[in-house]
């Protein structure tokens, strides 16, 4: 199967043979996919004698840690200068899983303002704001950025997985398997390809997913069952909604990352046809969503929770005071949003 052209690859062998010094990075909030993809275009830039430095906008969840052990990488949050030094020092932009600047935040002004004589987007996210980029590696219909950049290594070596290092290898597959919820979403022929390949090359799955699915808390698994029991509301038109504020966080203790999978859950129920799952952080709450085929996650959260995605699966916020005065008024601001959403996609 051809997920990449002649072309494509031979664009992005020649980006990475042009390159001396590169900057690697990723979307805001990174979840498994942004930073397997980042770590293992990292490495690759490294195995090919470059010059590579990872920044990432914010902290990531500590479920997440085995991936960078004994890796150098700049968290833009705690240490800006350093980002905005690897930024603005590199001769090659790469941006990993996020399809614009904005992505990152804080950091999109940085990025914006990168001097570096190629700017490279390699990502999986709907809408890609091409006028940002030199090079554009965008496909929606595929499972992660994990995995276009595995497709995009591999064709650059050749069909040589061995050329792939390790470590990179090890990312990749955990990436995509944290995009796909460990496959029951967004698997397409070429993933399981991906797994083959990558299982066939001595990654080690039953480790990635021992850290990944089987390392939580106790506290989690108290968290999912009360608000499951306590707080599942479905709406009308088959609409799961959980609202989960800092009271609730206080009561139910988790760390960054270990509600990762509970917007998933109510996909189950036959009548449901989207799950949306809203998470207080601070000053706003951050919403997952995520739907059967036939009704649009990306959507609804465009339209109104100032974000998007993919079609199934996507991510938004809801400001206080700017969307609603306080916690409280959350999970009716949610119903009032599915109200219309569901009357506009029913004319």
């Amino acid at each position: 199967m051809e997920i990449l052209t002649e072309k494509q690859i031979a664009s992005f062998r020649a980006a990475v043979s042009q390159c001396r010094k590169a900057a690697v990075v990723v979307h805001t909030h990174p979840d498994g996919d942004a930073i397997g993809s980042g770590l293992a275009m990292k490495n690759y830039l490294l195995s090919k004698g470059r010059q590579a430095e990872l920044v990432y906008p914010d902290g990531f969840p500590s479920t997440l840690a085995f991936l960078t052990e004994g890796e150098s990488l700049i968290d833009a949050e705690t240490d800006k200068a350093a980002a905005e030094r690897a930024i603005g020092g590199c001769d090659t932009l790469f941006v990993l899983d996020m399809n614009a600047f904005r992505r990152a935040e804080e950091l999109a002004p940085v990025l914006a303002a990168c001097p570096a004589g190629l700017k490279v987007l390699i990502d999986h996210h709907l809408n890609p704001a091409v006028e940002e980029f030199d090079l554009v590696f965008s496909k929606a219909d595929i499972s992660s950025a994990s995995e276009l950049l595995f497709w995009m290594l591999l064709g650059a070596e050749g069909g040589d997985i061995s050329a792939i290092p390790d470590k990179a290898r090890y990312a990749l597959m955990t990436g995509m398997t944290t995009d796909t919820n460990n496959f029951a979403n967004s698997v397409y022929p070429s993933t399981l390809e991906m797994a083959s390949l990558l299982l066939a090359s001595g990654v080690d799955r039953n480790d990635i997913v021992s850290k990944l699915y089987q390392s939580y808390s106790a506290m989690r698994i108290f968290a999912f069952a009360a608000m499951l029991y306590s707080r599942l509301q479905i709406l009308p038109g088959g609409v799961a909604c959980m609202v989960s504020d800092e009271a609730f966080q206080t009561a139910f203790p988790l760390a960054e990352g270990e509600t990762e999978g509970l917007v998933n859950i109510p996909l189950g129920i036959g009548e449901v046809r989207m799950s949306i799952y809203a998470r207080w952080n601070g000053d706003h709450f951050r919403v997952s969503v995520r739907s059967k085929k036939g009704c649009s996650a990306n959507a609804l959260v465009s339209q109104y929770f100032h974000g998007g995605g993919h079609e199934l699966a996507a991510g938004g916020k809801i400001f206080v005071p700017a969307d609603i005065p306080s916690q409280a008024e959350a999970k009716d601001f949610i119903a009032s949003c599915v109200a219309q959403f569901l009357q506009t996609e029913n004319h």
